[in-house]
């Protein structure tokens, strides 16, 4: 199921309609969900760099929901698990073969463990035992699974760990650092209390439709994951370089640990901001990524505001909650209004004429009024806003 396309095999319009459909798969992993869809975002945007990511919150802040949601509506294998300190290998990667074993060789039964997932989340990731956290190591840095007689390439496009805080010890928190990046999560805010209350009465989303308005297969979902994947290993980087360096030398400058191996990987996410934008090329645009490599959220924060002038412009079509967030720049909030505001009136229009929906349309567009200026909307956001004012307007 592997695909080794390239952007030259694959022109732009085919790596938009794959950023459009894989949008389409994180929209539809955070629908009811709240204040978690960078959570969603950024494990997308890690699959297609090929880096694994690290979220870090309080217990019950729906982070593996977020990651079960994104691997549901991709349709890949997915495997999870609770780690503690008593966790045996075995439960992770699979038991011994008894019939090789009888045959005097130790190989292990993978089918259905991690080493076959396409997508996993590992939570409470920092309790696994020595013993399970080299072998894990090698499965992380090489996609290849490495036990007893076995040797196996795993299809793993990303892996997440989640924890409860950040790892004090230093041989856990070099561990650590194999995850480039992080994202943290608090509980949702007193303010989006009743948004969360009626999320949470919703049953979970459907699987996501192709732009024809059919489901689409599993396969086409995790082909098109593939295919950006490819493209971003070949995306041109050389333009956007002297800004990328420029803006480490700044981190490193206020303050912010960026060690060389987290510095040459950070060019994976940058690559892949552009291709889930549906651009061969990398571009200012794509630095929004950068704060994600800070290792705490301290760092992150100090990250936003150093690079504030860098990013200010950034933005992403796929992935504009993570973009915003990022970025705080006013392109990418117009961008995340721009798809919101379109999701929300297709769902108008499919539902009968209720209170509720017409509610969330007039909350859309107040949210756009107080965000910019007439004369500042740009064209896409004007163009929503327009069809937002026809909407609410009494009949």
């Amino acid at each position: 199921m592997t695909h080794t396309s390239t952007p030259a095999e694959a022109p732009p319009v085919a790596l938009r309609q794959d950023a459009e459909l894989i949008a389409g798969v994180v929209a539809a992993a955070g629908r009811g969900m709240v204040d978690r869809e960078t959570v969603a975002e950024v494990v997308a945007l890690c699959a297609v760099a090929g880096e694994h990511l690290l979220v870090v919150g309080p217990p019950g802040t729906a982070k593996s929901e977020a990651v079960r949601r994104v691997a549901g509506q991709l349709g890949g294998r997915y495997f999870e698990y609770l780690l503690g300190r008593f966790t045996e290998p075995n439960e992770l990667f699979g038991p011994v073969d008894l019939r090789s074993l009888r045959e005097g060789r130790v190989e292990f039964e993978t089918a259905g463990m991690l080493p076959e997932a396409d997508v996993a989340f590992l939570d409470e990731v920092f309790l696994g035992s020595t013993a399970v956290l080299n072998t894990l190591l090698g499965l992380l840095n090489e996609r290849v699974f490495r036990r007893g007689g076995t040797v196996l390439a795993s299809p793993l496009r990303v892996c997440v760990g989640a924890a409860n805080h950040l790892p004090e010890d230093p041989a856990l928190a070099a561990f650590a650092d194999r995850f480039l990046a992080r994202v943290f999560v608090d509980p949702v805010a007193d303010a989006r209390l009743e948004e969360l209350l009626e999320a949470g009465r919703r049953p979970a989303p459907a699987p996501v439709t192709s732009l024809l308005g059919g489901a689409t297969d599993p396969d086409d979902r995790l082909g098109a994951l593939d295919r950006l994947a490819a493209a971003a290993r070949d995306c041109e980087l050389d333009g956007v370089t002297p800004l990328l360096a420029s803006a480490l030398r700044r981190l490193r400058a206020a303050g912010v640990p960026v060690g060389d191996r987290r510095a040459v990987r950070s060019q994976r996410l940058v690559a892949a901001a552009a291709v889930l934008d549906g651009r061969t090329v990398a571009t200012a645009r794509d630095l929004w990524v950068l704060p994600l490599i800070a290792s705490t959220a301290d760092t992150q924060a100090l990250a936003r505001d150093t690079l504030g002038d860098l990013i200010g412009k950034a933005a992403n079509q796929s992935l504009t909650h993570a973009a915003e967030e990022l970025s705080r720049s006013s392109a990418a909030r117009a961008e995340r209004l721009t798809r919101t505001g379109a999701a929300l009136l297709a769902d108008h229009r499919g539902l009968p004429e209720g209170r509720d929906s017409r509610l969330r349309l007039e909350a859309a567009l107040r949210e756009i009024d107080a965000g910019f200026a007439p004369a500042d909307l740009p064209a896409a956001l004007a163009g929503i806003r327009a069809e937002l004012v026809t909407a609410v307007a009494p009949s």
